[in-house]
């Protein structure tokens, strides 16, 4: 059951929360690209006469069950209280509160810590440097 009270991190509370997030980053982009070839392959399947139904029914089931997985890693993730923006490139935000106004404390791939924060409104174009 899921709490009706918003988590809130400190800063020093979502960075220590980074090495997890890394890698859930790196298992659902690596997951994102097995899912694409997978799918790319059951459409050649489809289009095959006569279409071999069980190879089909096969690689239909492996990617519902891969969707099931990443559903799970994006759940677990939203569970502890973080806001998954963009698996693509990376984005993740945390709910904070910054002098009195609730912000997002943002974090991009690549980036060795969390040194942004934005307006809940403003999105990643609003980005502003972290005091």
């Amino acid at each position: 059951m899921f709490s009706l009270t918003k988590k809130l991190f400190t800063l020093e509370e979502a960075n220590e929360l980074l090495p997890y997030v890394r890698e859930e980053l790196s298992f659902l982009q690596e997951f994102k690209c097995s899912f694409y070839n997978l799918y790319q392959q059951r459409e050649q399947v489809k289009k095959q006469q006569p279409t071999d139904d069980e190879e089909l029914f096969s690689l239909e089931c492996r990617l519902e069950f891969m969707e099931m997985e990443a559903q799970t890693r994006i759940t677990r993730l939203i569970s502890k209280g973080i806001q998954v923006k963009d698996v693509d490139i990376g984005l993740f935000d945390f709910p904070a509160i910054m002098n009195g106004e609730e912000v997002l404390l943002c974090w991009r791939a690549g980036e060795t810590a969390i040194t942004h924060y934005h307006g809940i409104h403003d999105g990643f174009a609003g980005r502003k440097r972290i005091d």
